[in-house]
């Protein structure tokens, strides 16, 4: 009767070890968003951003760079860099786009970080769920978007301004692209 006491408590002692150990989604989540702040934060200056590969300025079919919602809410200025772009990887270190929002001054604040994957290149690794980050699904943009590409995923991450309909929301109503 004893040792089999001891075996149970000594089976849940490691269950709950192995539990503890293991890191938790949440957890995850947020050692992924300290990471993307940390990648991010020489970024303010664009300068700096463009330095690193930035360099590509998004426009919608419109020839918008400012993206807007009227009522909904601002993404901002989306600068790309070309080279993080076509692959199937979500590292919280590598945003494919940095997202800017104009200031009454005529400088750019950094808002936002924004991961992008194409859906084909995600099949083609062999990839059947969407892909996750920060917790996080990223969000299927079909065919015939506002900026005329091929289906994406995407997600927004506002690190560095406050959305109040949540840190992963694709338009920030407290914005402004004026």
């Amino acid at each position: 009767m004893f040792a089999r006491r001891t075996r149970t408590l000594v089976g849940v002692a490691t269950i709950a070890i192995v539990l503890l150990a293991t890191p938790s989604p949440a957890n995850a989540g947020a050692a992924d968003l300290s990471t993307a702040r940390a990648a991010t934060a020489g970024f303010h200056q664009l300068a700096a951003a463009d330095d690193a590969g930035y360099k590509i300025l998004v426009r919608d079919l419109a020839g918008i760079t400012c993206i807007t919602s009227p009522g909904i809410g601002v993404m901002g200025i989306h600068y790309v860099n070309g080279s993080a772009l076509g692959d199937a990887v979500v590292d919280p270190a590598k945003p494919e786009a940095l997202v800017y929002q104009p200031l009454p001054n005529g400088k750019l604040r950094l808002v936002a970080v924004e991961y992008i994957v194409f859906q084909g290149a995600w099949l083609m690794a062999g990839n059947t769920a969407a892909p996750r980050l920060f917790d996080q699904p990223l969000k299927l943009i079909p065919m015939g978007n506002r900026y005329g590409l091929p289906p994406f995923y995407e997600l927004h991450a506002w690190i560095w301004q406050h959305n109040p309909d949540g840190m992963f929301k694709d338009w920030n109503p407290s914005g402004s692209c004026s």
